[in-house]
Parts: C-alpha cells; sequence; structure tokens
C-alpha cells in the first residue's frame, strides 16, 4: 500500500475559503478514487494561507476498476437502436454480447472485464479532471492563460510512493489582448483574444513537482520531499504548521498565557479564531495596549472594533470587563522581538477606536426616540415600505403579543417603537453588528426602563442555534413581533424561501419563534398572530390572508420538524402527531404530545401495541381494498361478538376510548398513553386466539368493525399508521 500527496501552492488563500478549498479538493480527490476503482485507508485535508493539501493513505500500486455491464435495447428493437448500442460500446457487430430474458423481453447484454491501470497514471489523470469541476466562491486569471484559480498558483506538488507523479497540468492558451481596459467591454476584448490565437494559442503547463516553500518571509528557496511525514517535518523546520488545529491550539494556548501574565483572561470567540488561523504559516502572539480612556465607549463596541478590522484578540478582566489590551498575532519572528509590530497595530487600532469614541459621544446627544423619524428614509422592502412603517406596525403588534403572555402592553409597544431607532446611529452606521446593542445603551442613557432597553437589545434574538433566545416578558414582545411581521410581510408578497434560496432569513425567524416559544414555554397559538400581522400592513397587492396563514401553518410545521429532529426525536413520530386532529399552530402542544408519544413508544406496552396496531391496520387495508367499502367502528354489534377474546377487547376499547378522550381534551397526552397501555392485554389476547376472517360473512364484518374501533380509539392522539416499527 502507498501514499499520495498533492499540495497546490499559491499566493494568500482568502481565510474564509482555505479549510472548504481543502474539504472540497479532498471530497473530489476521493470521489475521482472511487471512480476508478481504487480504494484507500484515509484521507485528509489540510490548508495555510499559502497552499492547500490532501494526503490518502492506502492506495495499491494498480487500480481495479469495475467491469462494464451495460444493458442493451430489447434482441427484436428496431435497427437504429441496435445499431446505437453498438456504437456506444465501440463494437461493430454482437459477437461479444450476450442474450438475457426478463419479464419484459429479451435482452442485448455487454460485458467486459477492464484491465487495472498503474495508480500513478490514475492519479494524473484525477488530479486535472479535479481542476476542471473545481469551483471556489471567486477566481481570478492572471498572467496571459486562461487557467482560473482562487489565487494565481505557483506549484503543484504531487508524490505517489515516494516518487513524483509524471504530467502536470495545463493553464490553457495564451491569448495576446490580455490589456482589457484597452477595450471598451469585455466582450469586445474576448472576442479579439479569440481571433488572434497564434496557433491556436501557446499553452501554459505547471509540471508536478516534489518540491515546495516555507513560510514566505522565514526561509529562502524550495526543498524537496519524500512523503507527508517528510512534508510536514521540513514544513515545520521553514516555519509552517500544516494543520490548522495545531495552529489553532498553539494559539489559544499562547494567548492565555500572554493573558494570565497581565492576571487577564482571553475573550473566547471561535469564529475569530478561524479567521486568524487562516491569517498565519507561523503564529507569533504578541500583546498590545491602548489608551484607557477608550473604555468609556461601550465594550461591545471596541471587541467588535478590535475583531472585525484588525482580527484582535480582546482580553477581559477577571469581572468580565474589557481591559486595554489585546492580542495580536503576528505571522513572522522580528529581531525587536515584535515591538514594532505592536507599535504599528497599537496605532491602526488607535484611530479605529478614536472613530468608534467620537460616534459614541455624538449619538448621545440625541435621544433615541428622536431618531425614529430618520428611519422613513431606510427602505425595509420595496413593496413593503420603509423601516419606520415596519415601526409602525410592531408597536401595535408587540401590544397584543403582550395582552397574550400576560406582559404591559404599553411598555412592550414603547419597546417596539425604540427597537430599529439605533439604526440611524453613527455606532451602528460604523459598526452594523452591534444593532440592538447599541439601542440598549442610548435608552439607558435617556432613562428609559431596564426592561425596554433590554427588549430592544433582544428583539434580534435568537440570531442563530448558537445564540441566546430573549426570557423577559417585554423582550419576548419585541423578538416575536419583529419576526412576525417580517414572515407575514414577506409571504403575503409571495416572497417565500425555495430550495437553499433564503434571501431575507426567513427559515431562522421562523426557527427563532420556535425557540422562543418552546424555552419560554408558552402557550400561542399562531394563526391569530399571523393575522394580526398580516392586517397591520397597509399596501396594496397582498395575497389573500387565508392563503398566508395557511402557507405559515405549513412553513412553521416544516421548520419544527427540522427542530425536533435536531433534538433526536424520530421524524415519524412527529408525522404521526402532525397527521391526527391537533392544533398545529400551537407549538407548545404539538411539542408535548410528541414527547408523550416518544416515551410511549420506548415501553414494552407502547411497543407491543403499536405492533399489534400495525396488523390490525394491516388487515383492515387489505380487506377494504377487497370488499371496497370501509369498516364503520360504529357498526360493531355486542350480538355479534362469540369469542371471549373478542368480548373482551370490545369491553376494554369503551373505557378507555373514553378516558383517552378526556384526556386528550386536557391535554394529559401522558395519561393518554397510559389509558392505552391498559389495551394491550386484551388486543394481544385478541391477535393469538381470534382468527378476524371468520367464514361467517356478518362475523367477519363485525371483527374488522372492532379492528376499526380500536385503529379510531388509537388515531384519537396521533395517526399511528405513520410510525416506523
Amino acid at each position: 500500500m502507498a501514499e499520495f500527496l498533492l499540495e497546490l501552492f499559491s499566493e494568500e488563500i482568502p481565510a474564509r475559503m482555505q479549510a472548504k478549498g481543502a474539504d472540497d479538493l479532498r471530497d473530489l480527490i476521493v470521489k475521482g478514487l472511487e471512480e476508478k476503482g481504487l480504494s484507500f485507508t484515509k484521507a485528509e485535508a489540510h490548508s495555510t494561507p499559502r497552499r492547500i493539501t490532501v494526503v490518502v493513505d492506502g492506495l495499491p500500486m494498480e487500480n481495479n476498476p469495475p467491469p462494464i455491464d451495460k444493458k442493451g435495447p430489447r434482441v427484436d428493437a428496431a435497427q437504429q437502436a441496435l445499431d446505437g448500442f453498438l456504437k456506444s460500446i465501440g463494437q461493430s457487430d454482437f459477437s461479444k454480447c450476450v442474450q438475457e430474458e426478463s419479464p419484459k423481453g429479451t435482452f442485448w447484454y455487454y460485458r467486459e472485464a477492464v484491465k487495472g491501470q498503474p495508480t500513478a497514471q490514475v492519479l494524473s489523470d484525477i488530479i486535472n479532471s479535479v481542476f476542471i469541476k473545481f469551483v471556489w466562491p471567486k477566481s481570478m486569471r492572471w498572467s496571459e492563460y486562461g487557467f482560473s484559480w482562487v489565487r494565481p498558483l505557483k506549484q503543484i506538488l504531487a508524490i505517489f510512493d515516494g516518487s513524483p507523479l509524471e504530467g502536470g497540468l495545463g493553464l490553457g492558451n495564451r491569448v495576446i489582448g490580455t490589456n482589457y481596459s484597452l477595450y471598451s467591454s469585455m466582450a469586445e476584448a474576448e472576442k479579439f483574444n479569440a481571433s488572434y490565437k497564434v496557433d491556436g494559442g501557446i499553452s501554459g503547463f505547471l509540471e508536478f513537482s516534489t518540491a515546495t516553500k516555507g513560510h514566505r518571509f522565514l526561509s529562502s528557496g524550495a526543498f524537496e520531499v519524500k512523503n507527508f511525514a517528510d512534508y510536514t517535518e521540513k514544513l515545520k523546520a521553514a516555519h509552517v504548521i500544516l494543520s490548522r488545529a495545531e495552529r489553532k491550539a498553539y494559539i489559544s494556548a499562547e494567548a492565555q498565557k500572554l493573558a494570565a501574565k497581565e492576571d487577564l483572561k482571553v475573550n473566547e470567540n471561535d469564529g475569530l479564531m478561524e479567521e486568524i488561523v487562516g491569517l498565519v504559516e507561523w503564529p507569533v502572539p504578541l500583546v498590545g495596549t491602548f489608551e484607557k480612556e477608550f473604555l468609556e465607549v461601550p465594550q461591545e463596541v471596541l471587541i467588535s472594533t478590535m475583531r472585525g478590522d484588525q482580527k484582535y484578540i480582546a482580553l477581559l478582566d477577571n469581572n468580565g470587563k474589557l481591559a486595554n489590551k489585546f492580542v495580536v498575532i503576528a505571522n513572522t519572528i522580528t529581531e525587536d522581538g515584535g515591538k514594532n509590530v505592536v507599535a504599528g497595530n497599537e496605532k491602526v487600532l488607535r484611530a479605529r477606536l478614536s472613530d468608534a469614541k467620537f460616534f459614541w459621544d455624538q449619538d448621545r446627544k440625541q435621544k433615541l426616540e428622536s431618531r425614529v423619524g430618520a428611519l422613513g428614509q431606510i427602505t425595509f422592502h420595496q413593496k413593503l415600505g420603509t423601516v419606520k412603517d415596519k415601526v409602525s406596525r410592531l408597536e401595535k403588534l408587540a401590544a397584543h403579543v403582550a395582552k397574550q403572555i400576560g406582559a404591559d402592553d404599553k411598555q412592550a409597544a414603547r419597546a417596539a417603537l425604540l427597537a430599529k431607532a439605533d439604526l440611524t446611529s453613527g455606532v451602528v452606521f460604523q459598526f452594523p453588528e452591534v444593532q440592538g446593542i447599541m439601542g440598549r445603551y442610548y435608552a439607558l442613557h435617556d432613562k428609559e426602563t431596564p426592561a425596554v432597553a433590554q427588549a430592544i437589545a433582544d428583539h434580534y434574538k435568537p440570531v442563530g442555534a448558537n445564540d441566546t433566545c430573549p426570557n423577559e416578558p417585554l423582550s419576548i414582545c419585541t423578538a416575536l413581533a419583529d419576526k412576525l411581521d417580517t414572515l407575514a410581510g414577506f409571504f403575503a408578497i409571495d416572497e417565500k424561501p425555495t430550495g437553499s434560496k433564503d434571501p431575507f432569513a426567513l427559515r431562522r425567524a421562523a426557527l427563532g419563534i420556535i425557540r422562543i416559544v418552546l424555552e419560554n414555554n408558552l402557550r400561542l397559538p399562531l394563526v391569530p398572530l399571523f393575522e394580526a400581522a398580516y392586517n397591520g400592513y397597509a399596501v396594496s397587492g397582498l395575497r389573500p390572508m387565508k392563503d398566508v396563514t395557511s402557507d405559515l401553518v405549513q412553513f412553521f410545521t416544516e421548520r419544527l420538524k427540522v427542530a425536533l429532529k435536531d433534538q433526536g426525536i424520530r421524524h415519524d413520530l412527529i408525522d404521526a402527531v402532525l397527521a391526527a386532529d391537533v392544533r398545529k399552530d400551537d407549538i407548545a402542544l404539538v411539542v408535548k404530545l410528541v414527547q408523550a408519544l416518544r416515551d410511549f413508544v420506548g415501553t414494552d406496552n407502547g411497543a407491543n401495541l403499536l405492533a399489534a396496531y400495525k396488523r390490525g391496520a394491516n388487515i383492515l387495508r387489505i380487506e377494504e381494498k377487497k370488499d371496497g367499502k370501509s369498516f364503520d367502528a360504529a357498526a360493531l354489534s355486542d350480538a355479534l361478538l362469540k369469542e371471549q377474546a373478542e368480548k373482551d377487547l370490545a369491553a376494554a376499547l369503551v373505557p378507555v376510548a373514553a378516558k383517552v378522550k378526556d384526556l386528550f381534551a386536557r391535554e394529559d397526552y401522558t395519561g393518554c398513553m397510559a389509558a392505552l397501555s391498559e389495551l394491550r392485554a386484551p388486543v394481544d389476547a385478541f391477535f393469538d386466539k381470534i382468527m378476524v376472517n371468520a367464514p361467517e360473512a356478518d362475523i367477519r364484518a363485525n371483527r374488522l368493525s372492532l379492528l376499526s374501533r380500536l385503529r379510531d380509539t388509537m388515531n384519537t392522539i396521533a395517526d399511528f399508521s405513520k410510525t416506523e416499527g
């Protein structure tokens, strides 16, 4: 078994593209190996700012491609079809084909064993095919060739079993017109190029090699490598840590050590750490300082400034307050121990923090409420009006939600009025990611109540699965109102998510509502809220309200299924509950019933009763199809019950059905399941001792009606036919 090592060395790849680019390269290579009949034991992907690398272990020296097995037309097919098949398999006659019979006739088959090829040759072909299929989010062309890559590609290291692969990568044809600025349009330039290629163009070629390069500043020249172990060792000697995980762990550990020396701690942010890892091949953590006067600015703004623009790691004191120190990760070692690097970064940060402080000071000269009018200059959506229009709707909707959950409706309306006002502030204009957060600071400065201020900060939440959920009454009202208004508006103008496209983040809004309802244990049917949100829009061209609410219920049903599946709840149990006569827009009720059903089918009684239900339902389905009619539970006759087992089941169903109906109405779903458990013994006895399809027609029909009553009783809770097992 042998090892394959591939490195694509280029100019600096954007940090956000590196890890996925390496994974995509690995996946394409793995797919190519599988298609060529090459097995392997392990495939890894690595990335640094200047390279993406894939190593595959356990490859054979020769591939074992699958045999060709191609089905052709019927033997008596038209001559045109027969000739077409022969052409597709590269044969002139059917001498190498066989005939096989099937229920649909006799067909021609072509089967041929495919001879294996040396793996090295196959790998060379795979690499070139990968480049054709590989897609970066953004690519560029450089020099005079038609080939494009994320950044100019410098060299390709390709080694199999310790030896270089033969061949290389074609960069396309060189063209005459490369200075597009000389032409009035790109199309004109391309037309010129297509017309003036010299002898079809001069092809560029990047030959595979066994050499790579180390750190841009801390190493010099290329060096040869033999295999992956040798590669990683020599890279580290050339000041390149190949493993992203290793670089990340090193940065985190060193940042924490530097923070501890200052009696501080690191402000953990995994997203920032992933960005930093993509910016350095040889991380060198250093500590910088900024003036304490900047700490007067809300720390969220300062942290956002450090993180967003400069990729600095903020440091906190033991009380969680921002300190006037930060960690910067350099990508090189300097003779002065990083003093100039730190000084330069401090200077850049000082300028950014000065801007932030200026806007913070200016913004507080104007009350938050006075900014609401300026929201009329911000478009929410062309068909749905301005953000000021949205705020007017939110006031009414938040007050409406407050009445449903027992919150202060006047305070909820106040929070909704101010919720978007910080969008016109200087700080939020410069740092959009602190919207809402700054509204809270401005509200507190204006002496608004703490609950109103917090509701302003929370009304965007939750933003994503890892974000916290509002749990204070006013925060719940404004957060629900904001999301309900958005969903109702966009569904009303038929701007619903399609496939993977969701430009207005409507799925996130729906999941946010689901989380708010469930995490706060709210009994809040959604249809009346959808209607209230819809009625808030005073614009023309909206779809009918009943269509909008119907679509929204279906949309939320699908989102709820996703949310519950993420919690490990079986999809069939969710489907069973949603198919029953239950109010689907009452999220808390649906979840409560799903959880009770999950617990029930996990017991012996539940599992056995479910199996019996399936057996009875199958018998009913078959016999109803055979007879062309349904067997009604109401048609059950006690006089036709002849055997003790069927009498016992009929007798047991009466009190259980009544108990289940009563408990279901009182939403005691655990009690419903316990009541159903009482049927296990009579149901087991019925199927053990009773022949449903009795020779007497009236007894057979009566027993089928008895099964229908069992089905109806159980389906009061959920449609058990949807369950598996």
